[in-house]
């Protein structure tokens, strides 16, 4: 279409709790939606009417009976096909997708115009999106939410439907979770906007494996303040691509043998008793003391070294106690989204690579 001008696309994002939120629309009229930014997932979905079986929303559920331009997927078409977990319900393509955290969403897989924001204010409707219209989902979503815009490298996701006309390339910087105001948001950028170049950009290559969902970057070694910690003799990662960067998830989670080296040299270097974590979920907590000094933390990735701030790795987890953002995980290592905030950070799809450049958001 002539009025699709590729290169201006984006869509706001909004930090929710432990998420980030992008806001678009969906359908003909257009409806907004608010779903769960995630570069370690594909599926674009949402909550639709009839809801067998939902989370709370604070938005009105899709309703596909009100929109012109929605039509169900046939069990043979390229994306059930393609799509993992789907099945049959006589002609129409039924998917049901499981996330980490054991949440869950299932329903119709569907086509749907997608409408996008875009660099000059006038949106850019995406016909014939590919997405999950969810009758039954659940798990760890909050009511801000709708649903899941998957952002990885599969073929179902928003990056892979609209490559070609975005080259492969978006990018997106996250405000702090913490930003005290509530109306604080950033951008999500695709195509020509989406380069991350300039001073103190730096960027590592990333690996798909056996899955093309997966943004695997390589990292080689974490610096706490000036003590360098190797990841070279643990067993559990590999030595190229070994850790998910993924917007999803809050906190950055390492093998345990690495992470415990990396945790006692924090520990070592902040001159404060650590206590308990009320929630019991982390590991390394201090008291929120105003004399309290952390150490300046890098991430060694191959060819790319990214100096984290304390905004990024110690979060104030209730009234007077903050800890470490950094968890041990044998299961899978995770660079999640608390480690990626004020960065601009930028993937190219067709080069392969993950971009990082130090931001206010």
């Amino acid at each position: 279409t002539a009025s699709f001008s590729p290169n201006a696309l984006q869509a706001p994002i909004v930090p929710g709790s432990g998420e980030y939120l992008l806001n678009v629309s969906l359908g003909t009229p257009p409806v907004d939606i608010l779903a769960i930014a995630d570069t370690g997932s594909d599926l674009i979905w949402t909550q639709c009417k009839p809801c067998d079986d939902c989370f709370k929303q604070d938005l009105p559920l899709f309703d596909t009976k009100s929109s012109s331009t929605y039509r169900d997927l046939s069990c043979n078409s390229n994306a059930c096909q393609s799509l993992q977990g789907t099945s049959c319900d006589g002609s129409s393509c039924q998917y049901l997708v499981q996330y980490g955290d054991q949440s869950s969403s299932s329903g119709n897989l569907a086509l749907e115009t997608l409408t996008l924001g875009s660099t000059t204010g006038k949106p850019v409707a995406v016909p014939k999106t590919v997405f999950g219209c969810g009758h039954d989902n659940g798990g760890a979503f909050n009511e801000k939410t709708t649903g899941i815009i998957g952002l990885g490298g599969g073929q179902v996701s928003l990056i892979s439907q609209l490559s070609m006309s975005i080259n492969g390339k978006f990018s997106y910087c996250l405000v702090p979770l913490t930003s005290t105001s509530s109306n604080d948001s950033s951008t999500i950028n695709f195509g020509a906007n989406a380069v991350v170049s300039g001073h103190g950009a730096v960027s590592t290559p990333y690996v798909s494996k056996d899955t093309a969902t997966f943004y695997y970057l390589t990292l080689k070694a974490i610096s706490v303040g000036t003590k360098r910690i190797e990841n070279g003799d643990s067993s559990a990662l590999p030595a190229e691509g070994n850790i998910i960067i993924d917007s999803g998830t809050t906190l950055t989670l390492l093998p345990s043998d690495f992470y415990s080296k990396v945790e006692s040299a924090v520990s070592d270097a902040i001159d404060a008793s650590p206590i308990d974590d009320p929630s019991g979920q982390l590991s390394l907590c201090y008291e929120a003391t105003s004399n309290l000094k952390v150490p300046i933390i890098t991430m060694h990735f191959s060819g790319a070294d990214v100096t984290l701030k304390p905004v990024n790795t110690f979060v104030l987890v209730s009234e007077g106690v903050v800890c470490f953002t950094f968890i041990a995980n044998d299961q899978i290592a995770i660079y999640g989204n608390l480690s990626q905030m004020n960065f601009l950070i930028g993937y190219d799809t067709v080069q392969n690579t993950v971009s990082f450049k130090p931001t206010d958001c």
